[in-house]
């Protein structure tokens, strides 16, 4: 479903107590993600996408129950580890389109001291080839029409979760398509499983708690500390046959709980100023730097059919193979894109690749390529004395060989897009705001000739006084979090709470963020 930006202005201006309001963002850290933060972009300046930078491997699903369709993964920090949940599974092809899965989907789970180094614990909890000892926590089967291999894992922060489940999941429900459903029951859904540690999972009911959807893919769920209320967003086809459901297109649904049992009424995600196209995930999460911005990573489906080029990319036997058992297996593509919500609903998607293919080596250009983990990190950066950065995971290899790969990629902090201009210079001025705050701080990045000027303007777009452009020396740099000064300094507790644009004027300049925040110690600046 597609909407239009203007729809975009009207939600915000709905939201506000009166037409022309300013927008309150108080000392919460402020995003280019969504446009709205860029009312009018002058000169050479645009929002520009910024593509994560690849890394390592830093995970081989090489085990006996693992294998190259292995994917789906979970990765959030918990303390002082990370924690990464996944599904096992293989599949075979071959010169006869032989589609053979030797075992059923399984659950697994690893962990990590740093985000990049991974071991997988012999959890003894599931026999496997008459071995306990691997790292198994849920096997499809294990409960009745209980699949364990579309899980998303995540650790309820609800202050009113019980211990017991301070860790949460839906498992899907209804995993062969053909099975007709027990007398009563749905054909589908998704169950909500629980567990005190993360290790040891039981459901909190064994009956499916949503069940309008498709729900073939990575089914997620999590709590929203801002809005103090669980959200789920799952698959489903767009504009669908009841009779022949998988003719619509690959679409993302969403509801919201109080509880994680009962949950509101579905709708449908809208999207401003795109075209429809076919996600396959949505890797939805509240940005933990800005929580009041959702953040999504789906991946975008698309079946090139064939052609030279299609013919031309990598692995060309095994893609015809692939085929042979199902035919968009060989000539459908993936990748991974970027979107951005205020309301959970209606989303900003950027129509450009965020994650493309990349270079044509083996494992890539392929279907699943580029299912993206889903939650986006914060780790160390490999670089002496620079800032933390973000890690996403992301696979590789999927269906050809024995194994699949997840790796590593990184952007720097809020680097998901800027507003950037040339050496001649561009500008951005935000809508109306409202701030608290005795600072204000940017994350930016320039070349050593480029800078960054600000200033602070009233309700008619007039410089207020000892905060106009002349007044603020250049800010040149790259940093996460520098204070921009004025010839009076750097104290703008004068016109916190007032309605103020900010006009920002850039050289060979990106600007990712900006935020006003109390000085340190809630001291006040002189």
């Amino acid at each position: 479903m597609t909407a239009s930006w203007p729809r975009l202005l009207f939600l915000l201006a709905a939201a506000a107590s009166a037409a022309g309001a300013p927008l309150d963002i108080g000392s919460r850290l402020e995003l280019f993600v969504d446009r709205v933060m860029a009312d009018r972009l002058e000169g050479g300046a645009e929002l520009r996408l910024h593509a994560p930078q690849p890394r390592e491997v830093v995970f081989v699903f090489d085990r006996p129950w693992e294998g190259n369709t292995s994917g789906y993964p979970s990765v959030f920090r918990d303390g002082d580890r990370f924690r990464l949940y996944y599904k096992g599974w293989h599949r075979v092809f071959g010169p006869g389109g032989v589609n053979l899965t030797p075992h059923e989907l399984v659950c697994c789970y690893a962990e990590s001291d740093d985000g990049i180094r991974w071991r997988r614990p012999e959890l003894g909890l599931v026999d496997f080839q008459s071995s306990r000892a691997n790292n198994i926590l849920l096997t499809t089967g294990q409960y009745p029409q209980v699949d364990a291999g579309h899980t998303a894992v995540f650790r309820d922060d609800n202050p009113a979760a019980a211990p017991e489940a301070r860790y949460k999941a839906f498992l899907r429900y209804g995993r062969e398509r053909k099975e007709p459903p027990a007398a009563g029951r749905p054909a589908r859904g998704l169950v909500p499983f629980q567990s005190p540690d993360g290790i040891h999972w039981t459901p909190l009911t064994l009956e499916p708690v949503i069940t309008d959807g498709w729900f073939d893919s990575q089914n997620l769920a999590f709590w929203d500390p801002v809005r103090r209320e669980y959200r789920a967003y799952w698959r489903y086809f767009a504009s669908g046959r009841a009779e022949a459901p998988t003719e619509g297109i690959r679409s993302v649904r969403t509801a919201t709980s109080l509880d994680f049992r009962h949950w509101s009424a579905p709708q449908d995600l809208a999207y401003f100023e795109s075209p429809p196209e076919e996600l396959y995930l949505n890797q939805i999460l509240p940005y933990a730097r800005a929580p009041h911005l959702f953040i999504g990573l789906p991946t975008r489906y698309l079946d090139r059919g064939w052609s030279d080029s299609l013919r031309a990319l990598p692995e060309a036997e095994h893609r015809q193979w692939r085929a042979n058992a199902n035919r968009r297996l060989g000539t459908a593509l993936t990748e991974g894109l970027l979107m951005a919500s205020r309301d959970g609903v209606n989303f900003r998607r950027w129509p450009e690749a965020f994650l493309r293919p990349g270079p044509e080596r083996p494992g890539t250009w392929n279907y699943g390529q580029h299912e993206v983990a889903w939650q986006v990190v914060q780790t160390k950066s490999e670089l002496a004395g620079a800032p933390d950065e973000l890690s996403l995971y992301s696979l590789e290899g999927v269906w050809t060989g024995d194994d699949c790969v997840l790796r590593r990629y990184t952007l720097r902090l809020d680097g998901f897009v800027s507003v950037a201009a040339p050496m001649s210079g561009g500008e951005v001025t935000t809508p109306l705001l409202r701030f608290t705050g005795d600072r204000l701080q940017l994350n930016f990045s320039t070349s050593a000739a480029g800078d960054i000027r600000v200033e602070i303007q009233d309700e008619e777009g007039r410089a207020l006084p000892g905060f106009g452009l002349a007044d603020c020396p250049p800010v040149f740099g790259d940093a996460i979090d520098r204070v921009v000064t004025w010839t009076s300094g750097i104290d703008v507790s004068a016109v916190s709470g007032r309605p103020v644009r900010l006009r920002f004027v850039l050289r060979d300049a990106d600007l990712y963020a900006f935020q006003f925040q109390p000085r340190a110690g809630g001291d006040r600046a002189p």
